[in-house]
C-alpha cells in the first residue's frame, strides 16, 4: 500500500500537510465511516475536525485567511480523503469550486466578504448547475434572472447540489438575457449570482426552498438536494465577477478543479479497495493455502495496483498543469475519465476477491461498490469527457491540407 501512488517533487510543507491529513483519515474516518454511511448521517464531528486541520482553508490565498496551497496539495489531501470515506471529500469539493471561482473571478469585494470566513470554514459553499431536465446539456438551463431595479429575481429549480441543506452560500448558474441581444449563443447569456442562506432544509430565505436530502444508491451521509427559487431577490452585488454573461466561463473554469478532485476521488477510493483486497487475499485460504498465492488472484492484484498507478499519475499531471496556470481541459477530462473507470474496475475485483462476503454490508468493501458508480457520472459523463478529449485532440493535431 505505501508503495503505491507515490507522488515526485512534493516540498516539505506538502509532505507534512498529507501526512497530518493521512493520519486523521486513519484514526478519524475509516473506523466510523462505514457505521455513518449505512445511517446515512452527517460527519458533523469529522467536519469539526477538518476545520480545525483548516483544510477547508487549503486553497484560499494566506492574505485571506488560507493556507495558499495548490491544486495538487488539495487534490493529493482529497485522494486521502476519499479512501477514508467519498462522501467526507465532496463536503470539501464543492466548498473549494466556490472559493476557487471567488479567488479567479470576484471582485474585490466579494473576495473580502467571502473567503476569510471560507478559509475558517465558518462559511460552507455549494455550487449549482444542474437541472431536472438537463443533465451535460448546460445550454438547455431554463432558470432565469431578471432585473429589477438594483436586484435580480431569480426563478428555477436547480438538481443534484451536493451541500444543499449544509452550505451557506450557494454559486447558482441561470439565464440573464438582461444586456444580451436576441439570439445571443446560450452560453454568453448565462450568469454565476452568489446566493447567501441558512443552512438546512425547507425555505433557507424568501423565495429560496431547499427540499429534503435525495435518497441515493451510495454517497451517503453528504447532502444532495434540489433547489427552488420562486421569486427569489439577490442584489446586483452578488453577481459574481460583478458583469453578466460570464457565468459558463466561470462554472468551467470551476468544473475543472473539480473534475481533477473526482479523478483524486476515484485514486482514493481505487488505493482502499485495493487495500482491503490484497490484504484479505492473505487471510482468505482455500484449497489449503491464502487465496493470494493463487495465480488468479496474483493476476488481479497486479492488474488492481497498475491502474492504481496510473489513474494516480495522470490527475498528478491533470493538477500540476491547472497549477501552472495553462489549460488543462483535455489531462482534467483524461485523468477523470480514467481514474472514474479505473475505479470502477478496481473496486468490482476487491468485491471478487472477497466473494460471497463482499456482499454483506459487515465487509467495508459493500460501501465501495456502492460509491464507486457516482463518481462515473460526477463533473460530467464519460461520454462527456471523451467529446472534451476528443474535440482538443482534434485541436492539437489539426490536419493542415
Amino acid at each position: 500500500m505505501a508503495r503505491l501512488a507515490q507522488t515526485a517533487g512534493l516540498t516539505d510543507i506538502q509532505q507534512e500537510i498529507l501526512s497530518t491529513v493521512r493520519d486523521f483519515v486513519d484514526k478519524e474516518i475509516i473506523p466510523v465511516a462505514t457505521e455513518l454511511e449505512h445511517r446515512d448521517e452527517y460527519p458533523q464531528q469529522i467536519v469539526d475536525g477538518l476545520k480545525e486541520l483548516g483544510l477547508f482553508g487549503l486553497m484560499i490565498p494566506e492574505e485571506y485567511g488560507g493556507l495558499g496551497e495548490s491544486l495538487l496539495t488539495y487534490a493529493l489531501c482529497v485522494e486521502e480523503i476519499a479512501r477514508g470515506w467519498m462522501s467526507v471529500s465532496g463536503i470539501i469539493n464543492t466548498h473549494f469550486i466556490v472559493a476557487y471561482m471567488l479567488k479567479q473571478h470576484g471582485t474585490q469585494e466579494q473576495k473580502d466578504h467571502f473567503l476569510p470566513r471560507m478559509a475558517a470554514g465558518d462559511i460552507r459553499g455549494a455550487f449549482s448547475m444542474s437541472e431536472p431536465g438537463l443533465g451535460s446539456d448546460v445550454s438547455a438551463i431554463t432558470s432565469k434572472a431578471v432585473k429589477d431595479g438594483e436586484e435580480y429575481v431569480l426563478n428555477g429549480q436547480k438538481m443534484w447540489l451536493t451541500n444543499g441543506g449544509t452550505s451557506s452560500l450557494v454559486a447558482v448558474l441561470v439565464r440573464s438575457d438582461e444586456g444580451h441581444a436576441e439570439g445571443t449563443a446560450p452560453h454568453k447569456s448565462m450568469t454565476t449570482f452568489l446566493v447567501e442562506k441558512e443552512p438546512g432544509f425547507g425555505e433557507v430565505r424568501p423565495g429560496l426552498t431547499i427540499p429534503g436530502k435525495i435518497d441515493k444508491m451510495g454517497y451517503k451521509g453528504v447532502d444532495t438536494t434540489e433547489l427552488i427559487m420562486d421569486g427569489l431577490r439577490i442584489p446586483a452585488n452578488r453577481v459574481l465577477g460583478g458583469v453578466t454573461g460570464r457565468g459558463f466561463y466561470q462554472m468551467m473554469d470551476g468544473v475543472e478543479v473539480g473534475r481533477v478532485n473526482v479523478a483524486a476521488r476515484g485514486c482514493g477510493v481505487a488505493q482502499r479497495a485495493f487495500e482491503l483486497g490484497v490484504q484479505y487475499a492473505q487471510q482468505r485460504h482455500t484449497f489449503g493455502k491464502p487465496i493470494a498465492q493463487h495465480q488468479a488472484i496474483q493476476f488481479k492484484l497486479a492488474e488492481m495496483a497498475t491502474k492504481v498507478e496510473a489513474a494516480h499519475a495522470m490527475m498528478v499531471n491533470a493538477a500540476r498543469k491547472k497549477d501552472s496556470g495553462e489549460r488543462n481541459d483535455l489531462e482534467a477530462g483524461m485523468a477523470k475519465y480514467l481514474a472514474s473507470e479505473y475505479c470502477k474496475e478496481v473496486v468490482e475485483d476487491a468485491f471478487r476477491i472477497h466473494g460471497g462476503y463482499g456482499f454483506s454490508k459487515e465487509y467495508e468493501i459493500e460501501r465501495l461498490y456502492r460509491e464507486a458508480p457516482m463518481l462515473l457520472i460526477g463533473e460530467g459523463t464519460a461520454e462527456i469527457q471523451k467529446m472534451i478529449i476528443g474535440r482538443r485532440l482534434l485541436e492539437e493535431y489539426r490536419f493542415q491540407g
